[in-house]
């Protein structure tokens, strides 16, 4: 079974976007695309990571071992003022390609009202550079968060089509995992000279 890795990237505690990605993970094992044990949540909010540089990056070292160990990753990225917020955006400068090299994911934006694209354009525009992550050419966008993935049943027509939408999406991830395995065993990631992007 692969392993996925779940980042809820609110700097806040009791988000909504942990809420969406603890959704999402339930979604995971109930379609039996995975189990506890092969799914991880980092939630940014709960157990924040200290702003790079840090002199102790002890917790990185948690969540570079969950990270190793994921096969495809699903980035859950709330909009604060037109943006993605600054705890998703310190994730991306501890992670590199060590951790998320060739490996898909699903970009979920999360927004309290209509909005929650800008965060998918900006993670897209510069997040995947040093780390090689590969982003999915769908994505989700979750709007009027707190009425929606609240409960395994959809609650109402929008909450239907998000659900669908959703498994639409997990489906798409798990094959591009799939796929990408043999691509990530046949790459020299090991050469210095190439240890960032361009």
């Amino acid at each position: 079974m692969l392993n996925i890795a779940l980042v809820a990237g609110s700097g806040r505690s009791n988000s909504q976007s942990g809420k969406v990605a603890r959704f999402i993970r339930q979604r995971l094992i109930r379609l039996e695309h995975s189990t506890e044990a092969h799914s991880s949540l980092i939630d940014l909010g709960l157990d924040p990571l200290p702003l790079w540089p840090a002199e102790d990056a002890g917790l990185w070292e948690q969540y570079r071992t969950q990270l190793q160990a994921a096969d495809a990753l699903v980035i859950v990225a709330p909009e604060w003022n037109g943006m993605a917020c600054p705890a998703i955006k310190n994730f991306f400068i501890y992670a590199s390609k060590a951790e998320l090299a060739h490996k898909p994911a699903l970009l979920v934006g999360v927004s309290a009202g209509v909005g929650g694209a800008y965060p998918i354009s900006e993670l897209r525009a510069s997040s995947y550079k040093n780390c090689r992550l590969c982003y999915l050419p769908e994505h989700l966008i979750v709007r009027r968060v707190e009425q929606v993935l609240n409960g395994p049943e959809a609650a109402n027509e929008d909450d239907q089509r998000l659900h669908a939408r959703l498994d639409y999406d997990l489906d798409i991830l798990l094959k591009y995992a799939k796929a990408l395995q043999p691509v990530r065993e046949s790459i020299d990631m090991g050469n210095p000279a190439f240890a960032n992007g361009m």
